[in-house]
């Protein structure tokens, strides 16, 4: 098992394990990544983050990028529908200070697909092409691509997409085991991510989807031989599933975690927001979250359903104290 827990090199960024947080739009804020990586998560992408956006200097854009703290190396996503958007928006970028441009060829959600953007590259490979030579011989940063297996069942084009993006410079890849017809459902398909990495043995591949548990994470490197996974939706109210994930790896029972420490997390985690973004704002954001936290634990739907309305620290903390630590 150890030997499938190690460091690994993206472009010119030594990284000290395999376990990563997956780009989640509305979620991967610079306050989630801090916490995320406080777990044990080697790199955090940011949320989608649109080149148009950052080449317009919309301020509501450029703030995704914001580094976290300990946040040492940056890994930004951005979504863009061609290669001159994304040169555009270069030179915001880069006032960042990423360590790493990810590109989102994946993204399912039709209103950033009716933009050009996100998995409808995935019908336009030579584009995601052009999109990673642009950044390539435009910037020293390692790029990085996000996709899906291909458009529908129809049109499951991974391996020509690998190829296009790696002969263009790309450093990684990372796929999503579905199509973007499929959304989030059925099952993954992760025979597609051992195929992918078979066809590409000396590069750097990323998996991800239907990791939920540690233990996914672990069967997943197992069963698919990639050489890192990117935990998404299993890792929404859940930082912990990081050092679950390296003591199952190291050979170690994942510790269970209390009710004390998880209200310790959401607590620091809501600080977090409201230094951020304020307290009225950060009460509204977290209470997504707090759901997320509190999944699982007993008696918890009327805190849950409190938290709804909270809208001061304060209220938080009197909600979080009925439950029973």
């Amino acid at each position: 098992m150890s030997s499938l827990l190690h460091g690994i090199t993206i472009g010119n960024v030594r990284l000290p394990s395999n376990l990563f947080l997956a780009p989640l739009a509305g979620y991967t804020d610079k306050v989630y990544r801090s916490i995320c990586l406080s777990h044990g998560a080697a790199l955090a992408y940011t949320e989608m983050v649109s080149s148009e956006g950052v080449a317009r200097g919309n301020d509501k854009t450029v703030m995704l990028m914001e580094r976290g703290e300990g946040e040492k190396n940056l890994a930004v996503q951005l979504f863009a529908p061609d290669a001159d958007t994304v040169k555009r928006s270069l030179e915001g970028t880069m006032a960042y200070n990423p360590a790493i441009i990810d590109i989102n060829c994946g993204c399912p959600v039709p209103k950033v697909i009716k933009t050009g953007a996100g998995s409808a590259l995935l019908k336009k490979p030579e584009t995601i092409a052009e999109i990673v030579r642009t950044i390539v011989e435009n910037t020293s940063v390692p790029v990085t691509v996000k996709i899906r297996t291909g458009w529908n069942c129809d049109c499951l084009n991974y391996l020509k997409v690998a190829a296009l993006a790696f002969d263009a410079g790309a450093s990684a890849l990372c796929m999503h085991a579905r199509t973007r017809s499929q959304l989030y459902m059925p099952t993954a398909h992760w025979e597609l991510l051992k195929d992918l990495k078979s066809h590409f043995p000396d590069k750097v591949i990323i998996g991800s989807g239907d990791l939920f548990t540690a233990e996914d994470g672990v069967r997943m490197l197992s069963e698919t031989g990639v050489d890192a996974i990117s935990y998404a939706r299993g890792a929404i109210g859940n930082p912990f599933i990081f050092e679950q994930t390296k003591a199952l790896l190291s050979g170690e029972r994942p510790r269970v975690i209390p009710t004390s420490e998880k209200v310790e997390a959401i607590m620091h985690h809501l600080e977090g927001l409201v230094d951020f973004l304020g307290e009225n704002t950060a009460c509204r954001e977290m209470r997504k979250h707090v759901c997320a936290y509190l999944k699982g634990v007993p008696n918890s739907a009327r805190v849950r359903q409190e938290v709804t309305c909270a809208l001061t620290v304060q209220a938080y903390r009197d909600a979080l104290e009925k439950l029973e630590h």
